[in-house]
């Protein structure tokens, strides 16, 4: 009888799964609708004043997305002032979604990783996750593995998509 062989792991395949790369840490979304005057007009001095009185230390190593979830139009400097509040406690601040703040993660995360172990190897990238990894990451790390790997797939070893082959 023939020996059943794993024929995946004799092969010189990487699989690369950005979920190992899912920064820990909480995920905020602050939504200053209840700062403005009815919710859509925002008084510089009533807001400065909200802004004063918070209590910026519950954002202490919290990664944060701020975001007015009215139609409301902020000015630019209100997003910035948050941010001088934010900086000595929070890991990161964005303006926008949890799915925005994902993004921003991870496009930082992605530029500083070394992919020079995956050079002439065939990649997989890993799909399904069970963390919240943002369709932009796939995007970053296909773009930044392209410029090394022999070839990339996505999915997995068992049924993968052929997605570049270096020519």
């Amino acid at each position: 009888m023939d020996e059943i062989l794993n024929k995946v792991s004799q092969s010189k395949l990487i699989t690369f799964d950005l979920e190992d790369y899912y920064p820990k840490g909480e995920r905020v979304v602050l939504d200053i609708k209840d700062w403005l005057y009815e919710g859509f007009i925002l008084r510089e001095k009533d807001f400065r004043e909200v802004v004063a009185s918070h209590d910026w230390n519950q954002y202490q190593d919290k990664f944060v997305a701020l975001t007015c979830s009215t139609d409301a139009i902020i000015p630019g400097w209100a997003y910035m002032l948050l941010t001088t509040r934010l900086q000595p406690f929070a890991k990161k601040v964005v303006v926008g979604s949890l799915e925005d703040l994902e993004t921003s993660l991870y496009q930082t995360i992605i530029e500083n990783i070394d992919v020079s172990s995956l050079k002439d190897h065939p990649v997989i990238i890993k799909g399904c996750s069970k963390k919240p990894v943002p369709a932009n990451a796939y995007l970053q790390a296909t773009a930044k593995i392209q410029t090394v790997a022999k070839s990339i797939m996505y999915g997995e070893a068992c049924s993968s998509v052929p997605l570049f082959k270096r020519k």
